[in-house]
This record gives structure tokens, sequence and C-alpha cells, in this order.
């Protein structure tokens, strides 16, 4: 999960009729920026599944939705559904825990399955930044004016406990166990859990199945089978990955590619 993405059915995509532009970020741990142009439309639902990241969405002119002002959405294991409904323009920010946690300066568990205004997390500063943003010329320049606010912030926050950071990483980028990577660090199964939990809100296993869920739908267009998509993505069997693809997105494999 060194990308982030959203994971929603194409049929939510395709009726947004909306505007994405992407931009990289020089800020350390922070992996994407996607600004969003929405015109007036009617109540639509938006299923998006677990993140390998935490999004902070800095609404320029905000729909009316089931979410707060400005959201930051911690890390979930389970869909989130939000309705949504009306013009939208706004910026969001990929973040990965330790840059979140640098950030918004507390333990990722009080953000878990949750959506905060950044207001909340952020204070003032948030304010002012979206009011920039919103009155900047173009996106090119909105992205560069969120290096500049996100940089020393990230940079001078609080770390993540190191062997917290080790496990995340580790989790992230491969298949493994979560007993293999105690091991390594050096802990105990139950106390990486209990510290790993409290830093990034997540078990390390919840952690390790979401990583497997990206890895799963990247490979989606390539795939000859399910059951061959299984097999190279580190489930037992097709009746795995239809479990935890429904369990994670709210949709099996077959619905997500023909929704």
């Amino acid at each position: 999960m060194t990308e982030w993405s959203l994971v929603v059915p194409r049929r939510d995509i395709t009726a947004s009729r909306g505007r994405h532009v992407f931009g990289s970020s020089r800020v350390p741990g922070v992996l994407d920026y996607a600004g969003h142009e929405f015109p007036d439309s009617a109540e639509m639902p938006w299923r998006v599944t677990p993140l390998g990241a935490l999004t902070m969405i800095l609404d320029f002119e905000a729909p009316a939705r089931s979410l707060p002002l400005s959201p930051v959405l911690g890390l979930r294991d389970r869909p989130l559904l939000v309705s949504q409904a009306g013009p939208a323009r706004g910026v969001t920010v990929a973040l990965t825990p330790a840059a979140a946690h640098a950030l918004f300066g507390l333990p990722l568990r009080l953000l878990a399955n949750a959506s905060v205004s950044a207001t909340d997390l952020l204070g003032r500063d948030a304010v002012l930044l979206t009011e920039q943003l919103a009155s900047a010329p173009d996106w090119t320049t909105r992205f560069a004016l969120l290096d500049d606010f996100l940089l020393p912030r990230v940079r001078s926050g609080p770390a993540l406990a190191r062997p917290v950071h080790a496990a995340w990483q580790r989790l992230t980028s491969a298949p493994v166990r979560v007993d293999a990577v105690a091991a390594e660090i050096g802990w105990t199964r139950q106390h990486l859990t209990v510290r790993f939990r409290e830093q990034i809100g997540l078990s390390p296993g919840t952690v390790g199945r979401i990583a497997r869920l990206h890895r799963a739908v990247s490979r989606l267009p390539a795939a000859r089978s399910w059951a061959e998509l299984a097999l190279h993505c580190g489930y037992a069997d097709q009746s795995h990955l239809n479990r935890d693809f429904r369990s994670l997105t709210g949709c099996t494999p077959t619905e997500y590619v023909t929704g």
C-alpha cells in the first residue's frame, strides 16, 4: 500500500460526472493529493472501502452529506457508506499513519472507523488553509500550498514508535504472518497487537487483510480467474477471497467488476 486508492463500485464513479486532478507531494508520508470538482447532483450514495491511508478532505464547497465539514477519516476495517448531494469542490490528502500521527499529534486509535472535522484537529489553521486553497488560481498552486503547510508540521510532529512503524511497513509491503512480524521486531504477538492498535488504530491482522485486498484489486484486470487471483494474493482459496472482499468492500468481487 505505497499508494492510496478509493475502491468503490464503478457505477458510483461513472454516475458522479465529476473531475479529478491528482498531484504528488514532497512531504514525507503524504501519498497523494486528489482535487475534485463535482457539479450539482441529486442525492447519490458512495461506498468506500478501507484504505491503506488516512484521508483529510478539505472542502471548498461542501455538499450535503453524512460527514462533517472537511472530514478527516481514520483507518477503517469496514466499508463507509456516504450519501452526498449538491455541488462539491475540494481536495483530498492521503496520509500514511506516520504522517497522520505527526500532523494531528494523537494516537490514531482515536480516529479509527471515525470521521472528525479537520478544524477539530488542526484548529483555525485548517480554516485558513482551506480559504487559501479555494482562492488559489489553479491546482498546481493548491498542491504547492499544501506542501508548504504540511511539511513543517509533519517533520516536527511526534513519531510512531520505531517497532510499530517497522511492523506497518512489513505488513503492507507483502503477505506475512503477524507472528513473524512480531518475532522480527522482538515483541510478542500480544504486545505488538496492543501497541499497534493504540498507535495505528487497527490490529496488525486487519492491516494485513486490507493490504491483501488492495493487491487483489490491482491485479483484477490481468487475472484469468478468481482462483488464480486468490492464489497470487495470499488467500487460502477463492471462497476466502470472496468472504474477505465482501467483508471489506460490501460487495463480492464479481459485483465490484460488473457494478
